[in-house]
């Protein structure tokens, strides 16, 4: 793996935000996504230009569970686009309507 695009402060404030504001989305990523269907709770742990890294909790038990961006990200932007990106998708999996692109902070 190639040096991480983004600092500690980028990766602290992004996990903040996921965190605080998108549990249930990153529960539903871990999911779906994830490869952890039985998982009960998850937050963001990590993140560099390849993926994100969660930590989840199943059956009281935590475990990292790693989850790709679709390219490579260089710039922070492109983080709030992946993460949108992989709640669609979860969503989907799930038989669930995404929130409108509008409504998503």
């Amino acid at each position: 793996m190639s040096d991480n695009p983004f600092t500690p402060d980028v990766i602290s404030a992004v996990a903040e935000h996921m965190n605080d504001d998108h549990d249930e989305d990153s529960l539903l990523i871990v999911q779906a996504l994830g490869g952890v269907p039985d998982a009960d709770e998850a937050a963001v742990a990590y993140l560099d230009g390849e993926g994100v890294d969660f930590t989840a909790m199943v059956g009281g038990t935590e475990r990292t569970v790693r989850v790709p961006w679709s390219r490579r990200l260089t710039e922070r932007p492109q983080i709030r686009e992946e993460f949108v990106r992989l709640y669609r998708e979860a969503s989907t999996a799930h038989g669930i309507t995404p929130r409108p692109a509008d409504t998503e902070h």
